[in-house]
């Protein structure tokens, strides 16, 4: 009897996931359709909004063989002194191009921030229409590759096939970026547009990719799309709030001149596709723990699991918020160093462009974290509660074993000192089986009935 009642157990838990994965279906199917008609509607022709400057100039690779260090000069007043081992000469092996094989005598290049050649180096050339070399920078392709290995093997043993399904997700991602969002950007698209169904495409491949098909993956996709979605509206109105026109560099100054691209709806796509990365983070946690709570504790019903599940969201929200602030404060400590030689008040500091815009920048993609926690939780536990009430009909989570949280309940065993049956203290966790026989209803007593007397 115990093995067919287990049996049965498993019968109904499989469609009830069923249920829960149709259900899901429903909403992500259409989801995805429209992604695809959208990517297939914004694809890139192959033609940018404006020609492409031919500078003339070519690249070479080449090894450094000998450096001659000599006297630097004497450098203006005021101006910062230069570097002694910048000041000289390096003679080159050419490794590619028509002269590969010569050596070339070249200066080293000079000046606030210039590179430092020794010989054995790797380093990149520039050759002019001329035939005149100068020399450049290193040449980090290896170190590149070697850093790349190793951390796909870090994950790949960490991870083992879920490291490979996470390489894999990342490979889409980079996929998308430079063959959809940036071109598509180049081309002319409205760049908010091509953020979105670039960022819905991203994340319908990457997360069932990695994580795979299920209730929580489904649960995590929904909660992500509608964060995302809040994020979007609330940069959209934070911009205009603020004023702010993405023109905060040279870098956005040249692309809104010579491309004519919108420069605010680049902004906003940068806020979006940046915020999906730490949300996929957020929702994934939250339907995992949920999933996880409900399986440990099957008496937990929607309001227990979105409290347990809410604590351990808050928790994670606040070491996030942490980990933001302080990236972006990596990110632009050369700027905030300039302010502070400046000497300027606090005020005028926030309010420049640049500030304002790494705030609300914060500021946005924060709500769109802490509205995560709230949204991605309740569907985990709406999903979870209807896979337990539908496995089990007509239960009440006070029948079955689990943890004694109920204040009101337990008073009376406390007061009585009573124990379990197992003989532990109120509070502890006990599993069903531990707690006593199972309860039955009316019709299966009369048919255990039935069974013993036909025996």
């Amino acid at each position: 009897m115990g093995a067919n009642h287990a049996h049965g157990t498993a019968v109904s838990r499989s469609r009830a996931s069923r249920r829960t994965v149709v259900a899901a279906l429903a909403v992500l199917v259409p989801l995805a359709i429209i992604t695809l008609a959208a990517l297939v509607w914004l694809w890139p022709e192959g033609t940018t909004a404006g020609p492409a400057p031919e500078s003339g100039v070519e690249r070479l690779t080449g090894t450094v063989t000998s450096v001659t260090l000599k006297r630097c000069p004497a450098a203006p007043e005021g101006a910062p002194k230069p570097d002694p081992a910048t000041c000289g000469k390096a003679v080159v092996k050419l490794t590619e191009g028509r002269d590969s094989g010569r050596d070339v005598e070249l200066r080293l290049p000079g000046g606030p921030g210039a590179q430092r050649f020794a010989p054995g180096d790797d380093v990149i050339l520039l050759r002019d229409a001329d035939g005149a070399y100068q020399l450049s920078d290193h040449d980090r392709s290896m170190p590149l590759w070697l850093f790349g290995i190793a951390f796909a093997l870090a994950v790949i043993a960490f991870g083992r096939w879920r490291g490979v399904t996470a390489l894999a997700g990342l490979a889409v991602t980079f996929v998308l970026l430079l063959t959809f969002v940036i071109p598509g950007i180049l081309e002319g698209r409205p760049p908010m547009l091509v953020a979105i169904v670039g960022s819905a495409a991203i994340m319908l491949t990457v997360l069932y990719l990695t994580h795979g098909f299920s209730p929580s993956t489904s649960v995590a996709v929904l909660g992500t799309l509608a964060s995302l979605t809040l994020t979007g509206l609330l940069s959209y109105a934070a911009l205009g709030l603020a004023s702010l026109n993405g023109v905060t560099d040279d870098s956005a100054l040249t692309l809104g001149m010579s491309l004519s691209i919108d420069t605010q709806g680049l902004l906003l796509a940068g806020i979006i596709i940046g915020s999906l990365g730490v949300l996929d983070d957020v929702t994934v946690t939250q339907a995992v723990t949920v999933a996880e709570l409900a399986r440990a504790n099957p008496s937990y019903g929607f309001a227990r699991l979105y409290r347990a599940a809410g604590r351990i969201g808050r928790a994670h929200i606040a070491s996030v918020i942490n980990t933001i602030i302080l990236a972006y404060a990596g990110a632009s400590l050369p700027l905030l160093l300039l302010f502070s030689i400046g000497a300027q008040p606090l005020g005028q500091v926030l309010t420049t462009p640049v500030i304002a815009q790494e705030i609300v920048r914060g500021v946005v993609g924060t709500l769109g974290l802490i509205a995560a926690v709230p949204i991605t939780t309740a569907l985990a536990a709406l999903a979870a509660v209807r896979d337990r009430d539908r496995d089990h009909p007509g239960h009440d989570p006070h029948d079955e074993g689990g943890f004694w949280e109920d204040e009101e309940r337990d008073a009376p065993r406390r007061d009585r000192g009573d124990r379990d049956p197992a003989g532990r203290e109120p509070g502890d966790f006990f599993t069903p089986r531990e707690a006593g026989p199972p309860h039955r209803t009316a019709p299966q007593r009369a048919a255990r009935h039935r069974r013993r007397a036909g025996a």
